[in-house]
């Protein structure tokens, strides 16, 4: 199996979202980052600290960060019509684990584990798990879903 940041627990609330899990895969030495990249602009990404203790890591992005650099970035999501991805990775610097879940033999996450939408600053914003059962955030305005 490709190396990755192994999932363990996700954390949607307080305007944030918690990470937990383990580095699998890929030696978990020296400093590591949350990376999140914005899916229809790949030079857009924002970046957070990651505490790694042995192949453990934890970390939290905040989404009010994410509302900003999605409203702000071309002409925003225009009302209900759009909505923006950010995938998420953990990086040291030289290689980026994609974030998912992958170990635990349940497979299409996207229709089973669904998390609680978070509004910021009228974007509502939700971690979801793609068809490959890796984690992405999605950013729509509208109504709460």
């Amino acid at each position: 199996m490709k190396p990755h940041a192994e999932i363990a627990e996700v954390w949607p609330r307080d305007g944030r979202v918690r990470l937990v899990g383990h580095i699998h895969g890929h030696p978990a030495e020296g400093e590591w980052r949350l990376l999140l990249t914005r899916r229809s602009h790949a030079e857009q990404r924002l970046g957070y600290p990651a505490q790694v203790k042995g192949d453990r890591f934890e970390g939290e992005l905040s989404l009010d960060d994410l509302a900003a650099a999605t409203d702000t970035a071309e002409a925003g999501i225009r009302a209900g019509t759009e909505v923006e991805e950010w995938d998420v990775h953990l990086t040291d610097g030289e290689v980026e684990l994609r974030a998912g879940r992958r170990l635990d033999d349940i497979h299409g996450k996207k229709k089973i584990m669904v998390f609680p939408e978070q509004r910021v600053r009228g974007i509502g914003v939700r971690p979801y798990y793609t068809v490959k059962d890796n984690l992405s955030l999605e950013c729509r305005t509208g109504a709460v879903t």
